[in-house]
């Protein structure tokens, strides 16, 4: 079975009231239908920096995101993710600002994760990074995960 590293937003969706715009309401519900329909084909992991990032805010949507990532194994940090979220950061793959999200990436490649799940378009699955992520993952010895939203990871069944 392919694993998944379930980052923090896709919990943030998948717990969060309703949202009055449009794309967001969307995005919300299909994280929803993937939740409900497709992640039993996969074995679903977390991290720590997800339980660190979903712990902040409003503690009453904190408890909800934080039940739901307590259901999931937790993937321990080597201390290759340091390394590995340095190198991303270094070789300009992931922008200065988005130190959560190398460690994210370092996570999921350091543990040989197939998928690692986001609703970060701005970072993670972002078309124009994922082929520098890769190449840093490879240079320092990791297999980069897939990194895709839950519209790409369902699986078409006719």
């Amino acid at each position: 079975m392919q694993t998944v590293y379930i980052e923090t937003t896709i919990i943030s969706y998948l717990t969060a009231r309703p949202s009055r715009d449009l794309i967001r309401a969307a995005h919300q519900q299909i994280t929803r239908e993937w939740w409900e329909n497709d992640r039993h084909r996969y074995e679903l992991f977390t991290g720590q920096m997800a339980l660190i990032e979903a712990a902040a805010g409003d503690p009453e949507a904190a408890a909800d995101r934080l039940a739901v990532l307590h259901e999931l194994p937790l993937l321990m940090d080597s201390a290759d993710v340091p390394a590995l979220a340095q190198a991303l950061i270094s070789a300009t793959a992931l922008p200065a600002v988005a130190g959560r999200d190398a460690v994210h990436v370092a996570t999921a490649a350091t543990t040989g994760m197939d998928y690692l799940l986001t609703r970060n378009c701005r970072h993670l699955a972002n078309a124009s990074l994922r082929d520098k992520i890769s190449a840093v993952c490879r240079a320092e010895g990791f297999r980069a995960p897939i990194i895709c939203t839950p519209e790409e990871l369902r699986e078409v069944v006719e």
